[in-house]
């Protein structure tokens, strides 16, 4: 601990976890480098004890690991061991890097980590409206289309309705804005709304309409029939407004909604292929209600029940559906230890003193619930490192450390 010591620990992850928070939206490799580092240093810097005891005594932590040692055990029934290493990699967030993070994450820092964040959010977004006018040329995962330059519009539309819910709750909830931070809140906000709507992430658009409802019942909270009347009014509002005016959400909609009115198994499209996934591995699932097929056979399972079924639509290694993707692998078994993290969640959200965190610790998971039928965003690094970096202070209780 010595060496350690010598450079003041804490500072140093402070400014680790603030570099991590600016990199988290913009970089695999840089957000990588810092995760690697805090590990490294956290597990040579001693006081285990301490950290132990932590993490074991918080109950998210446990679910958490829980979660991921499931996949573990997985393995021992999978007849594919090198896919089932494939998605345990996946999911090593959830057994080291959030109880590092977790035991390292300070209350007087949280402030710091959002900015930061809110920090790369706004870059990333100033970036996409140059794309987006041709005034740079894109590049990396950008198009003039569809202008989300650091990573897909998949993983962008989930993470900027997150930082947008993060705004418009300072400038609905902190009274001590000033009023120059209020007008610049407010145009960040409309700004990265716009943004949500020039760019293609259906899953991220529903999300931020499910924000906004939230929001709203955060707002009224003692007022719930008034919540639903403004809920009733401005949700249609905004989207008919992104629909007459963004050609690109306007074509996304329609799309969707011939996509599903016209679902057939033999027709290949994206909600269609959704639909047919489900369908399919909800065969898989019957046969193994209770423990799944293990936790690298959904390929090899899948393409069986694809030849028979649908043997005209392209097979997956993934249905896009978290809540799918995990009944197929680990069954009911796994299903109820996956939700055991969001109802820790929930449960220790409504515990808190603060109300910035009670409010935000309550919509991060309530998000990623829905956004989940859609895709498994616990696997991809953008969307799992955001919910695991933002767990890691939201949950804890520093007022018993």
């Amino acid at each position: 601990m010595d060496f350690f010591t010598h450079f003041n620990l804490y500072k140093v992850y402070r400014l680790l976890l603030i570099a991590l928070a600016f990199l988290l939206p913009l970089t695999v490799f840089g957000a990588n480098l810092i995760i690697v580092i805090i590990c490294l240093i956290w597990l040579f810097s001693g006081d285990y004890k301490s950290k132990f005891n932590h993490i074991i005594n918080n109950k998210l932590m446990l679910a958490s690991i829980a979660f991921f040692s499931l996949h573990l055990v997985g393995l021992i029934w999978t007849e594919d061991l090198k896919w089932g290493l494939h998605i345990v990699h996946k999911m090593w967030y959830f057994l080291l890097f959030l109880p590092v993070l977790f035991t390292i994450v300070k209350k007087e820092h949280i402030g710091q980590y959002i900015f930061s964040f809110l920090f790369a959010i706004g870059l990333t977004e100033v970036i996409s409206y140059l794309v987006w006018f041709e005034l740079i040329d894109p590049f990396k995962f950008a198009t003039v289309d569809n202008p989300t330059p650091f990573m897909s519009h998949i993983s962008y539309n989930p993470i900027l309705a997150f930082a947008i819910y993060l705004v418009l709750h300072q400038i609905f909830f902190n009274k001590k804005l000033s009023n120059s931070l209020f007008t610049f809140y407010s145009f960040f906000a409309i700004s990265m709304s716009i943004n949500m709507f020039i760019t293609g992430g259906r899953a991220g658009q529903v999300a931020f309409f499910a924000m906004l409802a939230i929001l709203i019942f955060q707002i009224f909270e003692k007022q719930r029939i008034k919540s639903l009347i403004i809920i009733s009014i401005i949700i249609p509002l905004i989207f008919f407004i992104a629909y007459q005016s963004s050609w690109l959400f306007k074509a996304r909609v329609n799309y969707a909604i011939t996509e599903v009115v016209s679902y057939s198994d033999k027709v290949e499209n994206s909600l269609g292929l959704r639909i047919n996934f489900a369908i399919n591995s909800w065969e898989i699932i019957k046969k193994n209600p209770i423990i799944g097929v293990g936790t690298g056979d959904f390929p090899k399972e899948y393409l069986k029940i694809n030849q028979v079924n649908s043997p005209n639509l392209p097979n997956t290694k993934n249905p896009h559906n978290m809540y799918v993707l995990v009944l197929v692998q680990l069954g009911f078994l796994g299903l109820f230890s996956l939700l055991s993290i969001f109802y820790y969640q929930i449960k220790i959200s409504f515990t808190s003193s603060s109300h910035f965190i009670r409010d935000v610790g309550l919509t991060l998971p309530l998000m990623f619930l829905v956004m989940m039928l859609s895709d498994s965003y616990l696997l991809g690094h953008f969307t799992s490192l955001l919910f695991v970096f933002f767990s890691s202070f939201l949950y804890k209780d520093f007022e018993q450390i």
